[in-house]
Order: C-alpha cells, then sequence, then structure tokens
C-alpha cells in the first residue's frame, strides 16, 4: 500500500519524502525501492533507517512534514509466531518513534497511524464495527492493537492530530504476501493451491485503489482526526470461493488441496464501513471479481 500511496500523493502534486529499512551488505548500507525505483527521482528525500530505533526520531522531525502516513510494519502474521519480539519492536516501538518525532513538528497537521483489522480477531456479530472488542489471535495482532491505542492516547494525552485507520484485507498488484498473491502466483504456475483448513474462514478483501482512497480521505478530512475508522467492502468471503476464481480468471490448471489449520486463524473478518460513509462519504467501488481480474492480469505482466 505504501508504494500505491507514494505514487498517489505524487500524482496529486505533493512534495513525498520516503522511510524505507535499510540493511547491512557486504560492509555497505543499503535501501531498495522494490516497487517504486521509478519514482526515485521524484522524491524530496529517501530515509534508510529501521523505525524500531529512537534514531529514526530526529530523521523524521527534521523533515518537518505536514501529514505523515505511517504504514510501516512486520505485516506477515505468521512471521510473528517465531519473532514476536522483532515484530512488537517494529509495530510498536516504530510507532511510538513516529509519534515521538511527530511532537517535535510544529506544524504538523495530521498523523495517518495504519491499524488492522486483525486487532478484531473473530467476528463477534455479522460485521465488525469500531466498538467490537478487541481480541488479537496471533502475537502481530497483539502487536497492532497496542499501536493502535497508543496512537490514541497520543491524541488524547497531548493533542497530536492522530487519525487511525483500520483497512481489511487489501490486495491487488505488487502485493506479494498474503492469500491473494499466494493463490495468484501457484495458479499462474500450475500448481496445487493449498488452503488451510477447511477452506470455510472468510475475508473482507478491498482493492487497493479504494484503500488509497481510504488513506487520503484520513490524511485530509478534519473529522478524521481523534478517530479510529474502518474501511472495507462489508462483504466476506471464503478461502473456498477466492481459489475457484483466481483459477477461473487466469486460465489456470491448478487442483485445489486442503492442509491442516493454519495457527492463530481468524475464523471470519467482515468490515461495517458505515462510520466511513458517514464521515466522509466514502464507499467501495471495485467488486472482488473485477479487483482479482486486474490483479491477475498484472501479475501476469510482472511476474515471470
Amino acid at each position: 500500500m505504501g508504494s500505491h500511496l507514494t505514487e498517489r500523493l505524487l500524482d496529486l502534486g505533493a512534495k513525498v519524502s520516503v522511510l524505507v529499512r535499510g540493511t547491512s551488505v557486504n560492509g555497505t548500507f543499503q535501501y531498495q525501492l522494490k516497487n517504486i525505483e521509478h519514482l526515485k527521482k521524484d522524491l524530496e528525500r529517501i530515509i534508510a533507517v529501521n523505525i524500531a530505533s529512537g534514531d529514526s526520531i530526529p530523521l523524521v522531525a527534521k523533515l518537518k512534514p505536514e501529514v505523515i502516513f505511517h504504514l510501516a510494519a512486520d505485516a506477515y502474521v505468521p512471521y510473528s509466531f517465531d519473532r514476536p519480539l522483532e515484530v512488537t519492536a517494529t509495530n510498536l516501538n516504530g510507532t511510538l518513534n513516529i509519534l515521538h518525532a511527530a511532537m517535535k513538528i510544529g506544524r504538523l497537521e495530521r498523523v495517518v497511524c495504519t491499524s488492522s483489522s486483525e486487532i478484531y480477531g473473530t467476528a463477534l456479530k455479522p460485521k465488525i464495527d469500531e466498538s467490537h472488542p478487541l481480541n488479537p489471535t496471533s502475537p502481530y495482532a497483539a502487536s497492532k492493537v497496542a499501536a493502535d491505542r497508543f496512537a490514541f492516547s497520543y491524541w488524547q494525552t497531548f493533542h497530536l492530530p492522530i487519525a487511525i485507520i483500520r483497512p481489511f484485507n487489501t490486495y491487488g498488484p505488487r502485493h506479494t504476501y498474503d492469500v491473494i498473491p499466494k493463490f495468484i502466483r501457484m495458479a499462474l504456475k500450475n500448481e496445487p493451491i493449498t488452503i488451510y483448513g477447511d477452506g470455510t474462514q472468510s475475508r473482507d478483501f478491498t482493492y487497493v485503489d479504494d484503500m488509497i482512497r481510504a488513506f487520503l480521505v484520513m490524511g485530509e478530512h478534519q473529522k478524521a482526526i481523534g478517530e479510529a475508522v474502518n474501511f472495507g467492502t462489508g462483504k466476506d468471503v471464503t478461502m473456498n470461493k477466492i481459489a475457484p476464481l483466481i483459477v477461473k480468471f487466469s486460465g489456470s490448471k491448478s487442483k485445489i488441496v486442503h492442509t491442516k489449520k493454519r495457527l492463530a486463524e481468524v475464523k471470519r473478518l467482515c468490515c461495517d464501513a458505515s462510520k466511513a460513509a458517514q464521515l466522509f462519504n466514502w464507499k467501495p467501488t471495485v467488486s472482488i471479481e473485477e479487483g482479482l481480474r486486474r490483479n491477475i492480469e498484472w501479475s501476469k505482466k510482472n511476474w515471470s
């Protein structure tokens, strides 16, 4: 989502700086703009830093941005099973570092903090609104709950202009992990598509273009300040439906197989986005069928 948001902000004429995670390779410090290398010349600044490090605080503050979109995270749920401390450092400490950097910026208009639908756990009612209990089922989800609530506390305590976006599952071009890109990759290779458990688990999938509109509205609308807002389609789709659709739209010969249930699996997520509609008149525009077709066509052109 970060690459799509960066691209859209530049299209709108914004001056954009980005933070990326750097790494040490053969004695040198390097970074990679994995999805937006073609935009490198258009960016104001590129800062490579571990967001979990306190070093990120002065680096962000020095940029003096008007709006901060904070999307940095270790977001692959299974990664948190074996590395909960590392994931928490990125997701919680990284968020705190952004918040403390924000406190040093005089003209700051907004900090959009990215939460997750995973914070809710399995839906306890047909659709999840913002009042739904927070029942994280994985270390990743727990780290996002903590970051979400810390962000809200900094609005309450320090009056930072915080807006918390809670995206439900987002898919589309450039995404490389999670179920839809995983299934597409398997389908394009005509490999068996593996579904965890019985396949009745469901998610509310939102196409990336719709979600970027959500980020933009959270970054500019005055009513977003001090709010946590869900964004999703209001329709959940099972894995047993997603897999055949991907096979059909890709013209694949893949077989669909089942394996054992995944650890900490959330059974069902379905968004109630009525708050987003009420506050901002936001509604999704891309159906799951159209979104999958777009995603598959992009994948055919860009994945060898």
